[in-house]
């Protein structure tokens, strides 16, 4: 994978398209969550994308935390900051915070490394829905609303012992739910292996809004209607 395929540069200006949005998603992510379509208009880029441009951009550290603090629309300009210190604050051109990182410990700018770790990081992301998260809202009561889901970054956390890695893979190791009124708060924890050791761990943390009782037949469409976006892709 090649992540300056998927955005556009100029003068410390990144800018993603739809299409690139789009395709990221569903070529590298296999996430066919409609907000990430060119023509949605809700359209916002992946926040596993962000993720993958923040290490291209600035390298992988041992100790990192994300925190998503809007989407990222089409036509928005992203600066980031010349200075690669502990704390990065990403800014739109409406001057708005996108994204603040925070980073520690060792780092490296190995792209190959950051290209492998990307991927095994969105393969995890793009099997949590439906396979982890409608288990977990059935297990609860509730699910989100089906004819506007919604499912969005709040936080993300990685943490390595070493730098030193050939083929990194994400587990899944537990789940939290916490639920306030209509809004799900939910954590999914992971470790991190590299060919049968232990190498570290994270976390990704998002916010399901929109919740209402748990029912099955209307929860059996929309992830029937998922899967379906998934084959007519994969035929096309």
């Amino acid at each position: 994978m090649i992540l300056e395929n998927y955005y556009k540069i100029e003068q410390n200006r990144i800018r993603v398209s739809p299409e690139q949005a789009s395709n990221f998603a569903k070529k590298i992510a296999n996430d066919f969550n409609p907000l990430h379509d060119p023509e949605s208009r809700r359209f916002c880029v992946p926040g596993d994308l962000l993720f993958g441009l923040i290490l291209d951009q600035y390298g992988l550290s041992q100790h990192m935390r994300f925190e998503f603090s809007g989407m990222v629309g089409n036509g928005i300009d992203l600066h980031f900051p010349e200075e690669d210190g502990e704390q990065l604050r990403i800014l739109g051109d409406n001057e708005k915070e996108y994204l603040r990182v925070q980073r520690g410990g060792d780092s490296t700018d190995d792209k190959e490394l950051i290209s492998r770790l990307v991927q095994a990081y969105v393969a995890f992301s793009g099997h949590a829905f439906p396979w982890v998260l409608v288990p977990l809202m059935e297990a609860h009561g509730v699910m989100i609303n089906p004819d506007r889901p919604l499912i969005i970054y709040e936080s993300m956390e990685i943490h390595l012992e070493s730098l030193e890695m050939e083929n990194p893979q994400l587990r899944l190791s537990g789940t939290c739910f916490n639920i306030r009124g209509k809004r799900g708060e939910v954590q999914l924890n992971y470790t991190l292996t590299d060919q049968g050791r232990s190498i570290g761990h994270g976390s990704k943390n998002m916010v399901l809004s929109g919740l209402r009782p748990w029912d099955k037949a209307r929860m059996d469409t929309v992830v029937q209607d998922y899967l379906e976006r998934q084959e007519r892709f994969s035929r096309a």
